[in-house]
């Protein structure tokens, strides 16, 4: 029997080897994703504008200008000689945000006197604004702590652990390899009963002595290949091409692909069981991909979701990898740290794997 199921993974393999299309297919989004999200994919703000009105010629007003130009989020000042101006750069999207330094700045600042600075925030681009009017608001505290003549009673030092220096590609990578296992584990799995219906051998596998079980088996285990062939080069080039650290245990990050893997593999089997061409399974695995990234936590943290997407959040396969991944990378996650994780994952495999051969026990009988 098992050599029997070797020889349906080897034609698995062969099968999706075959043709050019297919290998294209497997290493395109691999090679562009690698290439593309650690620097399209980033929170960070860099290369912005920003609008100064600087009603104040005074050396304190300059000064503080200058320190504001020199910000790295800031590639081009412009200055800006009324409010209509100011106004009118927000709205044409010349600049993200815009500040207003009033008349009396620098009379008030060396007086020792409260003075309020204006800024206007494109609410279009409000996350991007918001986090440039914080680098804003960190080089006037700067100004400011710089020309307090008494001592402050407190300040808040900050550590950023995990990730000092707040590289965007730490945060993005290890979760690049949950994506990109995700796309080529779904698109085997979910494709292969699909095309074997398509190309008319569907019958003929079915009068093989192997029974649905095992020829779901068959099918599984060449998407678990793929899934952790494709998340171990991903992992790889984050490690040593774009210098991720990688803290945890080797072997458990290959444990956390394969228990992933499995689950998506229960997921592509019953879109292919319920698919009677390649254009549904693929239309399938689309429709499952999309709400699987909203709702991962990758995008947007899973505790602002109201509570009927974060149940929904609780059974996505994506969110427990993402979890893991990044735990072990940068984390030193070890077993203890991810068993809830690895028991929720087998736990979502046991029942699509099951609901899968469930459709395909049905349709064998039919």
């Amino acid at each position: 029997m098992w050599n029997r199921i070797v020889a349906l993974i080897t034609k698995e393999l062969q099968q999706l080897l075959s043709t050019r299309r297919n290998v294209v297919m497997l290493l395109m989004p691999l090679i562009l994703q690698l290439a593309i999200f650690p620097f399209a994919t980033t929170l960070e703000v860099r290369n912005a504008s920003i609008a100064i009105l600087s009603e104040d010629q005074g050396a304190q007003a300059v000064e503080l200008v200058q320190q504001i130009a020199a910000a790295s989020a800031f590639a081009q000042v412009m200055a800006v000689h009324d409010q209509t101006a100011l106004q009118q750069a927000i709205d044409g999207q010349s600049a993200l945000l815009g500040v207003r330094i009033p008349p009396d700045f620098s009379r008030k600042v060396l007086s020792g006197e409260h003075v309020d600075l204006q800024a206007l925030i494109d609410g279009r681009k409000s996350n991007a604004a918001q986090i440039a009017f914080s680098y804003v608001q960190q080089v006037t505290s700067e100004f400011a702590e710089g020309r307090t003549v008494q001592v402050p009673p407190a300040k808040l030092v900050v550590r950023n652990l995990y990730n000092p220096n707040l590289e965007y590609k730490w945060f993005v990578l290890p979760s690049l390899v949950a994506i990109i296992a995700t796309i080529g584990c779904l698109l085997v799995t979910a494709l292969s009963l699909a095309r074997e219906r398509e190309e008319g051998t569907f019958d003929q596998l079915l009068v093989t002595p192997l029974t649905p079980a095992y020829i779901m088996l068959g099918k599984s285990i060449s998407g678990i290949l793929v899934a952790m062939t494709q998340g171990g080069i991903i992992a790889l080039a984050a490690v040593f091409l774009y210098g991720v650290p990688f803290t945890g245990p080797v072997w458990l990050l290959m444990l956390a692909m394969f228990a992933y893997s499995l689950a998506l593999c229960g997921v592509g089997l019953l879109i292919s069981a319920i698919s009677t061409s390649q254009q549904q399974a693929f239309l399938g695995v689309f429709c499952f991909m999309v709400p699987s990234v909203v709702l991962s936590g990758y995008l947007a943290p899973v505790e602002n979701m109201p509570t009927v997407l974060r149940w929904l959040s609780a059974v996505n396969p994506l969110t427990h990898f993402i979890v893991m991944s990044k735990g072990i990378f940068l984390k030193t996650y070890g077993l203890p740290e991810t068993q809830g994780s690895l028991l929720a994952l087998f736990a979502i495999a046991v029942v699509t794997l099951f609901a899968a051969h469930a459709v395909f026990w049905k349709q064998t009988k039919s």
